[in-house]
């Protein structure tokens, strides 16, 4: 697969969110970025894990996993252990969306998102994360307009972007052709206030400079409010 010629390797690749493409789950959205997609579906469930003891709060986690023929050959599925970086992903996933949560207001409750690879094409953390953020919000409205929670338990949006150096050149977004190959690979977690939540930067080549990581955060920070964007008008909001 190769990023197509026409887009400017400082833009995003075409972002669509669908929602509902699930019937039975309290929320869920099918998010495509490029060739990626990602199914997130939101589980809500009474209840809260037992090592939070007497903790009041509710909680939110994440389970990710690639289909088998989400690649370009295929991918063993992971029984009966998951793999290192599987559960490096899932937890990512996972404190992304409680950074932006009241997790007080879920009061009794636990929210698990998961997030199925149906296509990798570069990005699929990320899109993990964007689409999941409309996966949990619409199951917050669900819990909020049926009386069980006293009010909105999210305080602000989330979203998340790939960007890196691909031939000495600043990209954002990068597909698996050109995130193979980067020389610098960043993945960047952002609210829709413009904090940051998470980064995660690798030199692939050589290390990179302390304004090559600013330049890189800079053109992440353009990508997220336009997903953040894009978040707002699939949901209405």
């Amino acid at each position: 697969m190769t990023r197509a010629q026409t887009r400017d390797p400082r833009s995003l690749r075409p972002v669509k969110i669908s929602l509902h493409p699930i019937k039975y789950a309290e929320g869920s959205a099918l998010i495509a970025m490029g060739d990626t997609r990602v199914l997130c579906a939101a589980t809500v469930e009474p209840g809260r894990p037992r090592w939070m003891g007497q903790d009041p709060r509710g909680w939110i986690t994440a389970e990710y996993n690639m289909l088998p023929r989400a690649t370009l050959t295929r991918t063993r599925r992971e029984r009966p252990n998951l793999s290192g970086r599987t559960q490096e992903i899932q937890r990512l996933i996972g404190r992304s969306l409680r950074a932006v949560a009241d997790l007080a207001a879920l009061d009794n409750f636990t929210v698990t998102l998961d997030c199925d690879v149906i296509q990798a094409d570069g990005g699929t953390r990320t899109a993990a994360i964007t689409g999941g953020y409309v996966a949990l919000h619409l199951a917050c409205a669900r819990l909020l307009k049926s009386g069980a929670i006293a009010r909105f338990p999210l305080r602000d949006q989330v979203a998340a972007v790939s960007c890196g150096i691909f031939q000495g050149e600043l990209s954002l977004d990068l597909d698996y052709a050109r995130d193979a190959k980067a020389e610098v690979d960043l993945n960047v977690v952002m609210t829709g206030e413009g904090t940051l939540c998470e980064v995660q930067g690798t030199a692939e080549a050589k290390p990179f400079s302390r304004q090559t990581l600013e330049q890189m955060l800079d053109l992440a920070g353009q990508g997220i409010k336009e997903l953040i964007a894009v978040q707002r008008k699939a949901l209405k909001i």
